[in-house]
C-alpha cells in the first residue's frame, strides 16, 4: 500500500521523533493513505516553520499484510466509536506510551478540535461527541511506534509542493 507523510523535508528513513505535543495515537511516525491529507499536513508544517521552509509529501510503500500479521502489535480503529475516542483523548492528555507498534484510524484533525474540547470539558457526552464526529469526512492516519516496524516502511519518492 502507498502511504504518505507531510513534512518540510525529504525523509528517506523514517524515525520516531521526541515530541512535546500530545498526538492522537501517541509518539510515532505518522502517515496517511490519502495524498491530499499529506499535502495539508505538509502545508501546515511549512506555515509553522515560516516562509523559507518547503512543503514536501514523502511517499512510502508498506505491506498492508503487516496490519493483519501477528509479527507486530496492531490496533485498527475502523470507526470513530467510543474506543477510538477514549484512545484519542488519553493520548492527547499524556505522552505516556501505549504498547502498539502500529495504530490506524481516523484523524482527529483541527476541524474536530472544537468537538473534542467540548467533550473533554464535559459539555458534550461521549455519545453526543460520537454523533458529531460521524458528521465529518474523516481521513485516516497510520502511525508507527517502534523502530522495528519502521524498517518495513520503504521510501519511494518525494513531492515538493510548489505554490
Amino acid at each position: 500500500m502507498k502511504i504518505y507523510h507531510g513534512s518540510t523535508e525529504i525523509i528517506h528513513t523514517p524515525t520516531i521523533l521526541e515530541t512535546q505535543r500530545f498526538l492522537d495515537f501517541g509518539k510515532g511516525f505518522y502517515t496517511t493513505t490519502n495524498y491530499e491529507q499529506a499535502q495539508r499536513w505538509a502545508l501546515i508544517k511549512q506555515k509553522r516553520i515560516g516562509t523559507n521552509a518547503e512543503a514536501i509529501v514523502n511517499v512510502y510503500n508498506f505491506d498492508e499484510k503487516m496490519l493483519e500479521s501477528d509479527i507486530f502489535r496492531v490496533k485498527l480503529y475502523k470507526y470513530t466509536d467510543e474506543a477510538w475516542l477514549d484512545f484519542i483523548v488519553t493520548n492527547r492528555r499524556t505522552i505516556a506510551p501505549h504498547d502498539f507498534d502500529i495504530v490506524m484510524g481516523a484523524v482527529a484533525n483541527d476541524t474536530l478540535y472544537q468537538t473534542l474540547t467540548l467533550y473533554e470539558t464535559g459539555i458534550l457526552t461521549k455519545q453526543e461527541t460520537i454523533v458529531r464526529l460521524k458528521a465529518h469526512i474523516l481521513f485516516d492516519q497510520l502511525s508507527f511506534h517502534t523502530a522495528e516496524v519502521l524498517k518495513h516502511v520503504k521510501f519511494e519518492d518525494s513531492v515538493n509542493l510548489v505554490l
